[in-house]
């Protein structure tokens, strides 16, 4: 795959202090989040270091889509806050990105590959306003360092599932976040879109980008991320792998889905609960060492 020079991400600057002091990126600050049914987030709180990498994982219903929509307003929050350098989401200044499940998104559409890729500009350019040069030139480095050049002029229907997840990489690529929210990305992919996504991933965390990746795969988390949240409507563990992925959080978390099998845990998300979704056909299980 051809490569151009690293982007620069205008977003990432040096980190500004915050609320709380420090540096910290993003805080969770005792968020809730309520449906007719009931809570899908209780009293959430914690606070994500710049440029950290988070893989939020838990079991299918645990809230982690509600979190991201909640942190990019696509929910209203019933409590609590949510701050970007101690200041609400929404500030031009501290862009966040935000690339959903497959499912959720109508690839009827009709747009090519270039035009969907734009869309991560529009943010910036404002209604009514053409594309500048800096704007085409992000576009064209987020096409190229998602391998998408030959398929530039091609409409996004007619792609595979893991070329259209590359698409919606490359658009989150162009919008130069602050904040980069990736729900189930590896979900219906192959190995070489996988490792190619967690390529990017590495050159975000030397950006200083921050990044929250909600995942099933305990061991993809553990091994590829500087943190993991182990969410559950609240949360029950948050902090390196090794001190959250522990034989009782996971219970907390996963209960009888939780099998423990000569020191390793399996997953088994092969029978949701009531209001829950199955998964896709890749995720029935997955194993990780307990500590």
């Amino acid at each position: 795959m051809k490569r151009r020079e690293p982007i620069t991400f205008a977003g990432a600057a040096a980190p500004r202090a915050t609320a709380r002091g420090g540096d910290a990126r993003l805080d969770f600050d005792c968020v809730t989040v309520t449906y007719p049914g009931g809570p899908a987030l209780s009293e959430v709180s914690l606070s994500v270091p710049h440029g950290g990498q988070v893989a939020v994982v838990g079991p299918n219903g645990a809230g982690k889509s509600t979190l991201f929509k909640a942190l990019v307003g696509l929910l209203p929050l019933q409590s609590g806050r949510i701050l970007i350098h101690g200041r609400e989401p929404g500030d031009q200044h501290d862009p966040i990105a935000y690339v959903p499940q497959r499912e959720e998104i109508d690839w009827r559409f009709p747009v090519t590959v270039a035009d969907a890729v734009m869309m991560g500009r529009y943010g910036r350019l404002g209604w009514l306003r053409r594309p500048r040069a800096e704007d085409r030139t992000a576009v064209v480095s987020a096409i190229e360092l998602m391998g998408l050049t030959d398929l530039a002029q091609r409409p996004i229907g007619d792609l595979s599932g893991g070329q259209q997840q590359r698409v919606f990489l490359a658009r989150a690529i162009a919008q130069e976040p602050h904040v980069l929210l990736l729900d189930e990305p590896f979900t219906g992919v192959d190995a070489a879109v996988r490792e190619q996504t967690l390529s990017v991933l590495d050159e975000l965390r030397r950006k200083h980008v921050t990044v929250l990746v909600s995942t099933h795969d305990l061991d993809l988390a553990a091994t590829r991320f500087d943190r993991v949240l182990l969410l559950n409507r609240r949360v029950i563990g948050y902090g390196r792998p090794q001190e959250v992925f522990t034989a009782e959080r996971l219970v907390q978390a996963f209960g009888g889905q939780a099998m423990f099998i000569d020191g390793m845990v399996v997953i088994d998300q092969c029978c949701p609960g009531p209001g829950e979704e199955a998964p896709a056909a890749d995720e029935g299980a997955s194993s990780r060492p307990t500590g």
